[in-house]
């Protein structure tokens, strides 16, 4: 499943459903993680990729990286330090270096709107993730505001499990758990304000933490506000109240295809072409929208 990089000294440790992470003998405190282009749905990865999609990745989370005023583990060059190792020529475009965390086994997800897995919750029992809520709410309503509903971090291929803020409480400590809380709804809030300068709705994101080891400092690792972890609308569809409206700018055009052509047994079915290039073109179209 990994992509090996050909630079000797890099070291494969573990493949996620998306990223690729390596390690380097001679700089232990770093890790090399590789954005590819495959592509999940209902835990899942699929066939083929999304052609680019890594890069893409990639390239719009050094953007937010360098616009949210939260420390992130982006390895940088300290003239008085080491050199840092290479980055092989042919994966620069979809590769980070950074420091390695300790990361906490929390998914720290943040709504702005109700809709998604929120939206499914709320027509069973009026809530979300336990959170009452008001009644009278429709899909894509913006809630009353934004709720913070993190996540305890599930094994690979495994559901990852809501859980109440005293649960985190319980896996982290009441100061570390208030951290990701008050960090998660500041990113959330940035995040909000940049992307309605370009016409984008950002719906709800999930962020992941871990703490520095050398001083402890939370630290905003793996991606952000990408596609993939982040709904994104656009704000004058939305507005007009359309049948588009709610089009977000991430692989839900994979996920209806599948639903509509698989019943979740066995192996999935091949994505057709159009499948595939619609949504790379989604993926395209927010990294420039934001960007541009």
């Amino acid at each position: 499943m990994a992509d090996a990089p050909a630079t000797p000294g890099w070291t494969h440790v573990y493949s996620g459903k998306v990223r690729d992470l390596y390690e380097h003998a001679d700089h232990p405190a770093l890790l090399l993680v590789i954005a590819s282009d495959r592509v999940s749905a209902f835990d899942h990865v699929l066939e083929p990729g999304i052609p680019g999609k890594g890069a893409l990745l990639t390239q719009l989370t050094r953007w937010w990286f360098g616009r949210l005023a939260v420390p992130n583990h982006l390895a940088v060059v300290d003239t008085g330090g080491p050199t840092l190792p290479p980055v092989p020529a042919e994966l620069a475009d979809r590769a980070m270096l950074v420091k390695r965390l300790d990361m906490l086994p929390i998914e720290c997800v943040v709504r702005g709107y109700l809709t998604g897995s929120g939206w499914a919750e709320y027509r069973e029992s009026g809530t979300v993730c336990g959170i009452p809520l008001p009644a009278g709410l429709r899909d894509g309503d913006r809630l009353p505001g934004p709720l913070y509903t993190p996540a305890f971090k599930a094994p690979l291929g495994e559901h990852d499990e809501n859980i109440t803020f005293e649960r985190s409480v319980e896996l982290v400590g009441l100061d570390r758990a208030r951290q990701l809380r008050d960090a998660s709804l500041a990113i959330f809030a940035a995040a909000s304000s940049i992307a309605a300068e370009r016409g984008l709705l950002l719906a709800d994101t999930k962020v992941e933490f871990g703490a520095d080891p050398a001083t402890g400092v939370l630290t905003l690792g793996d991606e952000v506000l990408t596609s993939d972890s982040s709904r994104y609308w656009d704000a004058e569809l939305y507005a007009a109240g359309g049948p588009s409206r709610l089009d977000s700018f991430d692989k839900q055009i994979v996920r209806d295809w599948l639903a509509a052509h698989w019943n979740k047994q066995g192996t999935p079915p091949a994505l057709p072409p159009e499948i595939v290039e619609r949504t790379a073109a989604r993926y395209r179209e927010l990294l420039t929208r934001l960007t541009a």
